[in-house]
């Protein structure tokens, strides 16, 4: 691959918590299985949350294979907050220029997995995705609202090599363009990451944030 050789890389490391909460929580019933609600004790205080997902039903572009591993992992597709239409499902060439691969976020009792999936040379998703990150979903909190209801700060897009470009300009020493998409990891109204892919490995870029 051309054009990368200068890109600085630092190596994945776990993403910042927002609300950090002490052990003691409280999960009340939820009204529908694809809302989690409850309380969760923050610097002492009882704090509500309120996080809605979306069943995989909802992204008809994924493909079929991918659908089934999703649902035999009892995964759901959690919303940011911000949310005003699906997300959290991206479709990018994140293994190489012209590869169609996936990521997705997966929330499972109470665990929030980045999975990615590569399209394999035969047109097959491999059998099993890259787990990128994880947390526990109440981890992932954050205050949004005046009643001081916390909400789901987790989201990620795309990245094409000009967004990532632009995402280095600022840098004193600005790397060589990638020559493929890059996962944006996002925390709400907080920050970005890139997670790239080269030479069978992940790795976040270095950007000027």
């Amino acid at each position: 691959m051309q054009g990368w050789q200068n890109v600085a890389f630092a190596l994945i490391g776990g993403c910042g918590l927002l609300a950090a909460p002490t052990l003691a929580q409280q999960a009340s019933p939820a009204k529908s299985p694809l809302t989690a609600q409850g309380q969760i004790i923050i610097a002492g205080r009882s704090t509500p949350y309120l996080i809605h997902h979306l069943p995989v039903s909802s992204f008809p572009d994924l493909p079929a294979g991918i659908v089934d591993l999703l649902n035999r992992r009892g995964c759901t597709i959690p919303q940011t907050y911000e949310a005003h239409r699906p997300e959290n499902v991206v479709r990018a060439s994140l293994e190489h220029a012209g590869s169609s691969d996936w990521a997705v976020l997966c929330s499972a009792q109470g665990t929030v997995s980045l999975l990615v999936f590569f399209n394999g040379a035969n047109g097959h998703e491999q059998a099993q995705p890259v787990v990128l990150a994880s947390a526990l979903e109440t981890a992932r909190l954050q205050s949004h609202d005046p009643g001081g209801v916390l909400g789901f700060n987790w989201g990620i897009d795309p990245a094409t090599p000009q967004q990532v470009r632009e995402a280095q300009s600022g840098m004193q020493h600005r790397p060589a363009q990638v020559d493929h998409d890059a996962l944006a990891d996002s925390t709400v109204e907080h920050g970005t990451i890139y997670h790239f892919y080269v030479k069978s490995n992940w790795f976040v870029l270095e950007t000027a944030d």
